[in-house]
C-alpha cells in the first residue's frame, strides 16, 4: 500500500476513530472548514477501524483511548503489527504516564490531550502530517520527570556538539529527513548521530531521546 503524500493541493485524509459519535461529529465538522485536511471515514472503535483500513488509504488515524472492544493502544498496536501506512494520533482525556509511554514505544505519531483549543488540534494535525512527533505541552514535564536517570548526570554523556544539535532538533520534534537537510548532511548519516546519541544517553528509541531531551536541554 503506498502511503500519499501530503501536500496545500492534496488533502489529507483522516479516519476518526471514537465510541462518541458527538465528538467525531465535533472533530469532523472542525476540518470541515479545512482545505488542506478531510474525513474519509469514522469508526467506534478499533476492529471498526481495521476494518475500514483494509480497503482504504488514510494519512492520518485519530485514535481515542477508552473504546470498548479494542482501546486505543490495542488498535494502535494492531496497526504497527499489520504496517497499515498512516500516521496516527492518540486523542485522549487520558493523561495516565504509562499510557502515554506505552504509545511512545508504540511508535505513535502524536499524543494529545482533549481540553486543546481547535486551532490548536488543527494545528498539531498539520505538524504530525509533516513529520514531526507532537505531544500536549502539559504532558511533556511528567514524561520528563519520568524518564530522568539522576545516576546519569548530563555532564557525563560526552555528545559531541554535532550530536547535541541533532538531539536539540530531535526534541524540537523534526524527522531524520528534515534534520540532515537542516544540517547539510545525508539521512544516513543522521542515523548515526541518533545512534550514538541513545548509546551515550542510555534510550532505546529517538522518541524516547526526544522526551528526555524536553526535561534535559535548554530551551
Amino acid at each position: 500500500m503506498s502511503q500519499k503524500i501530503y501536500t496545500a493541493t492534496s488533502p489529507a485524509r483522516l479516519l476518526l476513530v471514537d465510541d462518541h459519535p458527538m465528538l467525531r461529529r465535533g472533530v469532523a465538522d472542525l476540518l470541515s472548514l479545512e482545505m488542506d485536511v478531510e474525513v474519509a471515514g469514522e469508526a467506534n472503535h478499533g476492529i471498526e477501524a481495521l476494518s475500514f483500513l483494509q480497503d482504504e488509504s488514510v494519512d492520518l488515524i485519530v485514535l481515542d483511548h477508552n473504546m470498548p472492544i479494542m482501546n486505543g493502544l490495542e488498535t494502535l498496536k494492531a496497526i504497527r503489527e499489520r504496517q497499515i501506512d498512516g500516521k496516527v494520533l492518540l486523542f485522549t482525556v487520558s493523561d495516565n504516564i504509562k499510557d502515554v509511554q506505552d504509545a511512545l514505544a508504540l511508535g505513535v505519531d502524536g499524543y494529545l490531550l482533549k481540553d486543546m483549543e481547535p486551532d490548536e488540534i488543527i494545528g498539531n494535525i498539520r505538524r504530525i502530517l509533516r513529520g514531526e512527533l507532537v505531544i500536549s505541552p502539559a504532558l511533556a514535564p511528567i514524561l520528563a520527570a519520568a524518564m530522568r536517570k539522576p545516576a546519569q548526570p548530563e555532564s557525563n554523556l560526552d555528545l559531541t556538539d554535532r550530536e547535541l544539535q541533532v538531539l536539540y532538533m530531535i526534541r524540537d520534534g523534526m524527522s531524520n529527513k528534515m534534520i540532515g537537510n537542516k544540517l547539510g548532511i545525508a539521512e544516513s548519516t543522521v542515523k548515526v548521530h541518533v545512534k550514538h546519541i541513545l548509546a551515550k544517553i542510555g534510550l532505546r528509541t529517538r522518541v524516547e531521546a526526544a522526551v528526555w531531551a524536553v526535561g534535559h536541554l535548554d530551551k
